[in-house]
């Protein structure tokens, strides 16, 4: 067992403090993800957006006693963790990085390495599913490819494996000389070349150099070498390499492939024989991602009715962890597409980080080809439930039923025809539930069972990217400066709880609503941060003080009617609201004495910020209207500061502000659209994600003679025979009328699709003419590839109105990659 000093001498760090002898058994770098505090070392990184020194305090508390910290960090680290052994090192990531690599040296196994710029995790998915009947085999968690996941990921080698299969990802020159050591592989798979962060390099040969730093030391090389670049530069580089193409000679030839039904059907000629199998897809890149695995199975001399076999189980990869309304206010985490304990971990990570939603429900099957032995694992499997503090277990197949025994509050079921048999919706309310299971249960029934709403048009929130984006703006924080979210609105239509409950689990300072209503709802779904409101009316007053909320209080008129129902031995909080020339809301100078006198009568109320909002923040042509706003502000709210007699927070910019201003952060900010994927003044627009992607689906494809018409009104005319798709969304869900008629586009297939004729309330249709269409295709209204901003422009009018308009009856899907 790895001890701490070992540790030091691995990493060549300086002891600042060596209590006692401490087991390395988990890596850590998340604090928010402590699940076993003994045997935990935390690696404090600095990141991007992030310094994991900030959360000492916090993970010293909860009992870890070992930190990896960086040279640069000048506290008295003995003074405050006594009881903590602390190595410092010059870079924490780098220290994380090299112990993986120590750790992987100690193996002396087949690792495969797999790079590309699309379709690594799928390779990567399909090689441990296609060769877990031959092997043990450790792989990267879902898309752990990254300087950070690469680490974690081959920290899970154990003894008793016999293969590895590891991805490996780079955005910029220089970053796989840092991994091809941690992976160290033995062989390589080169999936493709492909667009995925040009942005980062300087050309496309210069990425695909920096790929194939991985492959260094590879026995051999997989590739497709009809991608002529990857081609000339593996030939430069004299690696031995099996090579499969469509065009030219390779080791492996594909003749043809041609689509039947929902196969495709691949004509091959290898080792001077013409062959024949059915790959279980037939989209190009499923294709291509497949041939990779062929040529695999057929260099490891597979029989080629084995290799069929094990080809007709492969399924599609769920790329994403989805969380969903279910029945009962209850929501689903569906991750049914595999289940080892990594997988397991990262998904039960993800439920954790919904605590506020009552009860945490895990469905689970049996946990397939770990290596472990029974008993062993059905610990592990256990030991996780508890530490992750799931309430209820409910276990289906017959080998986890044998150790029911090691799980409280649970129920078991041999199979998923079993449970669904006993299958009652009133036992479940108001609880997340994870469903993960092994492929060969069958648990999307599960799924269905469990979902609300069936109405084909769904928002999908990106959760990944609404945490890139919370980060960024954060980044741009000074020291000590608070963060207040704005969630009002439906969060912007993404989902109010939902987005509140990952913003307190990434420890905002503040949430905003714009009504009392909508602060209720939060508190309802358990959210405790402090709540403003912005448009509090008299008659809400009183729910105010139920649920905690703080209002913004903007005149005397309000002022007095929300202190004349003070009870007079509680405390109040308020927001004061200062007009400072967008002459909306707001108190000016001439209420100032009428304001203080009504404070001094109610010493229950504490102020507890003052602020103000810019009028034209996102518009370089108003800066010295804002910046004569920032100056009126500053002296108004000095002046209530000074007669208060104590400190209050100020605040005056928004998400535009934050870009714009940033010398004028004060004490806290206040961050709305940018969140969620819109940089309001259009500068650093790439330097968000975005967040959310609408997308129905296709009811319907009919031929229309040359002039026919097309929905109400006739306003939609065939200048020639045209081809149209009737798509299931419609104004009722939010797809705005002005669309019609052409305006409005959508994706379909990847190819743009102009409307025709009206939106109706429920559908509209498009001109799909010359597009490979069908009943049941998937076409997307808005999402990273037909952006807001542009369909805004398109209509006259601005983001914030596409996304609070789309309809509840949408189904919200919420996914982390």
């Amino acid at each position: 067992m790895l001890g701490f000093q070992q540790l030091q001498n691995i990493l060549k760090g300086k002891v600042v403090q060596l209590v006692q002898p401490q087991p390395v058994l988990h890596l850590l770098t998340d604090s928010r993800k402590l699940s076993q505090p003994a045997g935990s070392v935390f690696f404090a990184i600095h990141g991007k957006y992030n310094d994991g020194h900030k959360y000492l305090p916090q993970l010293y508390a909860q009992g870890v006693r070992a930190f990896v910290v960086e040279q640069g960090e000048q506290v008295a680290l003995q003074q405050l963790y006594p009881e903590a052994s602390i190595l410092q090192v010059p870079d924490s990531l780098k220290a994380l990085q090299q112990l993986a690599a120590w750790h992987r040296a100690q193996f002396n196994i087949p690792v495969i390495g797999i790079t590309g710029s699309n379709g690594k995790t799928i390779v990567k998915e399909w090689l441990s599913a296609l060769l877990s009947a031959d092997e043990l085999v450790v792989k990267s968690p879902r898309s752990y490819n990254s300087q950070l996941g690469v680490p974690l990921s081959v920290w899970q080698l154990q003894p008793n494996h016999t293969l590895g299969i590891f991805e490996a990802g780079i955005s910029q020159p220089g970053e796989m000389e840092q991994l091809q050591p941690i992976i160290q592989p033995t062989i390589g798979i080169f999936t493709n070349v492909g667009s995925a962060h040009d942005e980062g390099f300087a050309s496309t040969a210069q990425k695909v150099a920096e790929k194939l730093k991985l492959f260094s030391g590879v026995e051999l090389l997989f590739y497709c070498s009809d991608y002529a670049l990857l081609q000339e530069a593996v030939q430069q580089q004299s690696i031995k390499a099996f090579t499969w193409s469509r065009k030219q000679t390779a080791d492996l030839f594909i003749n043809a492939t041609t689509t039947a039904g929902h196969k495709t059907i691949v004509v091959y000629t290898y080792q001077g024989q013409k062959q024949r199998l059915a790959i279980p897809f037939t989209d190009e890149a499923s294709i291509e991602n497949a041939l990779h695995c062929l040529a695999f199975l057929l260099w490891r001399c597979l029989p080629l009715s084995e290799i069929q076999d094990r080809l007709d189980r492969l399924h599609p990869v769920a790329m994403r962890l989805e969380m969903k309304e279910a029945i009962n206010g209850c929501y689903l985490i569906d991750d049914t597409y595999n289940n080892d304990l990594a997988g397991l971990t990262i998904a039960l990570d993800l439920q954790a980080s919904q605590p506020q939603r009552g009860q945490h429900t895990l469905i689970l099957s049996d946990v397939l080809e770990t290596g472990l032995a029974e008993e062993e694992l059905y610990l592990k499997v256990a030991e996780l439930v508890q530490v992750h503090k799931v309430q209820r277990v409910i276990g289906i197949g017959r080998t986890i039923s044998k150790y029911k025994h090691l799980f409280t509050n649970a129920a078991f079921y041999t199979s998923t025809p079993d449970f669904l048999k006993a299958f009652n919706p009133a036992d479940y309310r108001n609880e997340v539930i994870l469903v993960k299971g092994a492929r060969v249960f069958e648990f999307e029934k599960i799924v269905q069972a469990f979902q609300q709403k069936v109405h084909g048009t769904v928002l999908e929130v990106n959760l990944d990217s609404l945490v890139h984006n919370l980060n960024y703006y954060r980044s741009k924080l000074a020291p000590g400066t608070k963060l207040m979210v704005m969630v009002k609105a439906f969060a912007y239509g993404s989902g109010s709880a939902e987005i509140a409950n990952l913003l307190q689990f990434h420890r905002a300072d503040y949430l905003a609503v714009a009504y009392v209503d909508e602060g209720v709802a939060l508190r309802e779904n358990g959210i405790t941060l402090p709540i403003m409101v912005m448009n509090p009316s008299p008659d809400s007053f009183v729910k105010l003080r139920q649920y905690n909320l703080e209002p913004e209080i903007y005149s005397l008129e309000q002022l007095q009617a929300f202190v004349s129902m003070l009870e007079p031995h509680m405390k109040y909080k308020i927001h004061l609201k200062l007009d400072t020339g967008m002459h909306r809301l707001g108190f000016v100078v001439e209420d100032f004495e009428l304001l203080f006198e009504i404070l001094e009568q109610h010493p229950q109320v504490q102020v507890a910020s003052t602020f103000s909002h810019l009028a034209g923040a996102d518009e370089a042509v108003h800066n010295d209207f804002s910046q004569l706003q920032i100056a009126s502000f500053t002296r108004m709210a000095a002046a209530i500061e000074e007669r208060l007699t104590y400190k209050v927070i100020k605040h005056i910019l928004n998400s535009a502000g934050i870009v714009r201003f940033p010398e004028h952060q004060l004490d806290m900010v206040r961050l709305g659209i940018g969140l969620y994927g819109v940089e309001a003044t259009g500068s650093e627009q790439e330097a968000l994600r975005p967040v959310s992607t609408l997308k129905t689906t296709v009811s319907q494809v009919k031929h229309i003679k040359q002039g026919e018409t097309v929905g109400y009104s006739r306003k939609g005319i065939a200048s020639t025979d045209r081809t149209t798709a009737t798509i299931a969304i419609g104004y009722a869900d939010g797809y705005d009328r002005r669309f019609s008629n052409g305006v409005g586009q959508v994706l379909i297939n990847g190819q743009r699709c102009p409307l025709i004729g009206n939106v109706c309330m429920d559908m509209c249709m498009v001109d799909v003419t010359g597009v490979e269409v069908k009943a049941g295709d998937t076409a997307i209204i808005f999402g990273p590839q037909l952006t807001l901003v542009e369909l805004a422009k398109n209509i006259g009018t601005i983001p914030y109105e596409l996304l609070t308009n789309v309809s509840t009856r949408v189904k919200r899907v919420f996914y982390a990659e």
